[in-house]
Formats: C-alpha cells, sequence, structure tokens
C-alpha cells in the first residue's frame, strides 16, 4: 500500500488542495490543515480502491480530494478498529474512529455520494509521531 494523493484545506469550507507532502506533527496533525492542533481528528485516510468501488455505485468518477480526507493509498481496505496503528516512514497513526461520509458529498461530487461511500470512507486517525508524508511513502499496517 502507499500514498497516491495528499490533500489539505486551511478551513472549514474551503476546497482541498492536492499537495506533494506534508508534515505530521504528533499529537497535533499535518500542518496548514483545517484540523491541527484538534484533539483527536489529526488525519484521514481513505483508499482509492474502495473509492473505485463506490465510483461505480454511483456512476461516476470520484475524485480523492472531493472527499476531503487527507490521504488515499492506492489499494486495499484501511483498518477501522480503534487503536489500530498504521505506518507511513516514520510517522505512526493510531485510529481513532471510523470515517463516516458526510451528507455534504452530495453537494460536491452528486447525489448518492455519501451514500457510495458508506463503510468505505476510511479512518478518522490521531499522530502518534512526526515525520514528513510524501506521496510515494510505502503505508504498512503493523501487526497486531
Amino acid at each position: 500500500m502507499k500514498i497516491v494523493a495528499i490533500h489539505i484545506a486551511p478551513g472549514r469550507k474551503i476546497p482541498t488542495r492536492s499537495v506533494t507532502s506534508v508534515e505530521a506533527d504528533a499529537g497535533k496533525g499535518l500542518v496548514g490543515d483545517r484540523y491541527h492542533g484538534t484533539r483527536h481528528r489529526h488525519v484521514t485516510i481513505q483508499s482509492r480502491e474502495m473509492l473505485d468501488l463506490a465510483a461505480a455505485d454511483l456512476g461516476r468518477p470520484i475524485d480523492a480530494g472531493a472527499t476531503r480526507r487527507n490521504l488515499t493509498v492506492d489499494t486495499g481496505t484501511i483498518p477501522t478498529r480503534p487503536g489500530s496503528r498504521l505506518r507511513i516512514g516514520a510517522v505512526e497513526l493510531e485510529v481513532v474512529r471510523i470515517a463516516a461520509p458526510c451528507r455534504l458529498l452530495d453537494d460536491w461530487i452528486g447525489s448518492g455520494a455519501a451514500r457510495a461511500m458508506s463503510q468505505r470512507g476510511g479512518s478518522v486517525c490521531r499522530v502518534l509521531t512526526s515525520g514528513l508524508i510524501e506521496v510515494g511513502s510505502a503505508v504498512t499496517v503493523p501487526a497486531a
């Protein structure tokens, strides 16, 4: 599994912007993102494979940035069980909860998008260790 897209947004209703790298700040989140400094919602991560399944159900492509998730991996299923860990280079993430799709997806992507994304939205994670996350970085899920 590897990172294929990184998106950040400085504010709530401001469109996300694609970047090639981002600094993860332990205990705070992604530098430059709207959730940097929040208590638990530091970073969101989703799978392109799951987005493609949702797009097939929806009948139109889904841009990774339109979901407002921060990190997109190329393939696989993102762990959703709280306490699960993921490692991206030096950065360790801990799953806080499943990332439920927001009803605003219907406005941003099209009618039915939130339903198509159900159970495919990835996870909300906390940043445990600082480091640089780059497009192309390998993502590993350590054994529990």
